[in-house]
């Protein structure tokens, strides 16, 4: 496995990324690491690790790079959350939008990539962002996943349910049955939306799970047959969307 710690030119800055991707068999299918909350971390590094693994040039950018280099939650208590989660409102779905550009731009110019297949993931308060990302480059992401996303219909005119029409590729939805970000209320508006918009897509719910099951180091709320079904998931879409087609001329 060949990895970097990169930064990654955008319009707004210096981004700084981790990229990881086999070291022989490319050039690879490309996904897009949209990280949560908690910040870029060793923990997303390993994920993003096990992806690679399978075949694939997996980019994972530090979204909160416009206000800092480094930032990783350390305790799950209102006073460490605090920063978090102003970290987490100063992003856009139009800031990530850039951010994409930006990293089709580098995937492009990567020898060990193959950018003209890329799929993408977000968790958490990235399931709206890669939502963004397939609406506005409908031609470039062939397949999404949105892992326990957070507010993904809001009254906003940039709610993720309000893109669905422009969402041409494979849709994966991931929702834990415990989660204050994504109530069912809001999970059924969404399903209608893409239903409605002749989206392909599935939307999958975890019973017993909670928000943030996916992650090993989340303790108390880690489930790991969850987050396997969540692997089983992304392998089984990207294997899907991305490795059994053949790149276009």
């Amino acid at each position: 496995m060949i990895e970097k710690h990169l930064d990654i030119p955008t319009a707004d800055g210096a981004m700084n990324s981790f990229v990881v991707h086999p070291e022989e068999g490319g050039p690879h299918p490309v996904v897009l690491f949209y990280m949560d909350a908690p910040g870029k971390r060793e923990e997303l590094h390993d994920m993003a690790r096990r992806l690679a693994s399978v075949g694939y040039y997996v980019v994972l950018p530090n979204l909160y790079y416009r206000r800092t280099r480094e930032f990783e939650l350390k305790e799950r208590t209102p006073e460490a959350m605090k920063p978090m989660f102003e970290h987490m409102d100063s992003l856009t779905n139009a800031m990530t939008v850039r951010d994409t550009a930006a990293m089709l731009d580098f995937a492009d110019a990567q020898p060990e990539a193959d950018a003209k297949r890329v799929g993408a993931v977000g968790y958490c308060m990235s399931g709206p962002f890669v939502f963004a990302a397939a609406a506005a480059f409908p031609e470039r992401i062939a397949a999404i996943a949105s892992i326990h996303g957070a507010r993904m219909v809001t009254d906003r005119d940039d709610s993720p349910h309000l893109m669905a029409p422009r969402i041409r590729c494979e849709t994966y939805v991931a929702c834990a049955e415990t989660d204050i970000w994504a109530p069912p209320e809001a999970v059924a508006k969404l399903q209608a939306a893409l239903e409605s918009a002749g989206t392909p897509h599935r939307i999958e719910w975890y019973p017993g799970a909670q928000h943030g099951f996916v992650f090993p180091k989340r303790a108390g709320i880690y489930d790991q047959p969850s987050a396997e079904r969540h692997w089983e998931r992304l392998f089984a879409l990207f294997d899907r969307k991305l490795r059994r087609v053949s790149a276009p001329a």
